[in-house]
């Protein structure tokens, strides 16, 4: 990659709010698989809640999902669970390919019915069966996407705002963690304490003005 200077201190945020890379049937049923791995409840929002699905369109519609800085001539060895991406599909290749195939496995178990068909039970056998193989897909490997999935969910979840998940900082306000804030020392000696203050996002938070 040619080197540009400031380059990797200046992320850009997110704008807009229309998917760039999904179709709305397949933002449907990732809005569907993430709210199974990460459901809303009384503990805090579900991964619906707080955009990871809009998380996940802007990683895909961008260098990650054309794995623009990864190797990726080969060998295509299946590998091991210790080693990292190993498939010669792009992210973005490999979740157009793995929804058409995790629905048509959907409508071979559940009499037709398509993954968003389903109630929530089926939809977690549905997931358990990625996660442990036991889902034959067309084209590519069951667990091979699971992982990416919920990797890519857990990202999304937890990632700053300004990459689209994460919605109002929501996941950080609720295990408390303060985010980006530039200086912690009158905490650092509190011990076993709950940090007072909300979390702020590397852009700053509502209603924080910084000082001239």
């Amino acid at each position: 990659m040619p080197w540009a200077p400031g380059e990797a201190n200046r992320p850009t945020p997110v704008a807009g709010s229309d998917y760039q890379f999904l179709s709305v049937d397949e933002a449907a049923w990732l809005d569907a698989a993430v709210s199974r791995l990460i459901p809303q409840d009384e503990t805090g929002p579900g991964a619906r809640e707080v955009g990871v699905t809009f998380f996940i369109d802007r990683q895909l519609a961008g260098p990650y999902g054309r794995a623009e800085r990864w190797y990726m001539g080969g060998p295509w060895s299946k590998g091991t669970d210790s080693q990292g991406y190993q498939s010669r599909m792009t992210p973005a290749q490999m979740y157009r390919a793995a929804i058409k195939a995790v629905d048509a496995y959907c409508r071979d178990e559940f009499s037709g019915k398509s993954f968003v068909e389903l109630s929530s039970e089926p939809q977690d056998k549905v997931l358990g069966d990625l996660e442990e193989g036991k889902a034959k897909l067309q084209q590519l490997d069951a667990k091979t996407f699971f992982k990416q999935l919920l990797l890519n969910t857990q990202e999304g979840y937890f990632a700053d705002p300004l990459y689209g998940g994460n919605k109002d900082m929501a996941a950080w306000k609720m295990i408390g963690f303060p985010g980006a804030r530039y200086d912690y020392r009158d905490f650092v000696s509190k011990h076993g304490e709950r940090y007072p203050l909300p979390p702020v996002a590397i852009y700053g938070r509502p209603g924080w003005t910084p000082r001239g």
